[in-house]
């Protein structure tokens, strides 16, 4: 079994041919209510992947969270450890996508800041029977830190999302087995701007020098650099036309933990990842637009054959 410790967000998107500048007017293309957060979708990525996963979150008794709640279900994610506030919102992101799929986001955090380090407490057990935790940064930092001390005693591998980059602590890092950043995170984190695959290396080669042995550079349409205690690999990119690259980070970061889970290697892990992402940017929808395994297969081999 996964576990995920996350946030679980309404995404309300809207998509246009370009995003407007500081007091313009634009008009979009459409409007779209989605399921997101970066902790549901990465435990919908290992769902539809195939694993039992369970979703440790918090969202507000609102029709949002009733939604929300109800997708993850269909997706087959357990919600059991799913929290409910009577006093706060579900968290909402105001999403912008433009002509190229790339996005912009605003987040209303809502509901889960008030996951606390009680909640993790309460779900010992789960996380005794966990191959794998996955944690981003969209819920209060004390309560990451303690999902990551309790995988830590239990001896379950850390996978830590640094997003978003502001979110980001030393104490996080020292507690994390391994961590994917994206170029801005990286940035972030680093001081090094990743340009190519040899500045990659170098941000790589600091994360180490601070305490993180492992780590996946990932560079967009340039691929990633995984590197593992001085020995890295270049990932090559997959070639295809993106519609939609909202959850494609958390669309990676579900397929990795799947893939470890598994006993692969993290080169082997990486490259699962790499073709997950690459398949869900070509499909609309956070949730929505993750593929299955079944879906990846076929993907898989259609490369295969080109």
């Amino acid at each position: 079994m996964i576990t995920v410790v996350g946030s679980i967000n309404m995404d309300i998107v809207a998509f246009v041919n370009s995003y407007p500048q500081h007091g313009d007017t634009v008009f979009g293309d459409k409007l779209e209510f989605s399921p997101g957060g970066k902790g549901a979708n990465q435990a919908t990525a290992c769902a539809k992947l195939g694993k039992a996963v369970t979703l440790i979150g918090c969202v507000g008794e609102d029709p949002f969270g009733d939604r929300l709640i109800s997708t993850l279900q269909r997706n087959k994610v357990n919600v059991d450890d799913v929290k409910r506030s009577k006093s706060t919102r579900t968290g909402t992101v105001l999403v912008t996508v433009d002509e190229s799929a790339a996005n912009t986001m605003l987040v209303v955090q809502g509901a889960n800041e008030q996951l606390n380090i009680g909640d993790i407490e309460s779900c010992r057990e789960i996380f005794k029977k966990s191959k794998a935790l996955l944690v981003q940064l969209e819920i209060p930092g004390e309560t990451v830190i303690q999902a990551m001390i309790l995988a830590r005693e239990y001896g379950v591998p850390i996978i830590l999302d640094p997003a978003p980059a502001q979110g980001i602590t030393a104490e996080a890092l020292k507690y994390a087995d391994i961590i994917i950043p994206n170029r801005q995170e990286t940035k972030y984190l680093t001081g090094i701007d990743v340009k190519d695959v040899q500045s990659a290396v170098e941000a790589a080669v600091y994360l180490e020098s601070i305490g993180v042995e492992k780590s996946i550079i990932k560079m967009a349409e340039m691929g990633s650099v995984v590197y593992v205690k001085g020995q890295w690999e270049h990932i090559e990119p997959i070639r295809v036309i993106p519609v939609d690259t909202v959850a494609a980070g958390d669309s990676y970061a579900g397929a990795l933990a799947c893939a470890l889970a598994d006993g692969e290697s993290l080169v082997a892990a990486a490259k699962f990842a790499s073709m997950v992402s690459a398949l869900k940017v070509t499909r609309f929808g956070a949730q929505e637009g993750i593929p299955t395994l079944a879906e990846v297969q076929d993907f898989c081999a259609s490369i295969s054959k080109d």
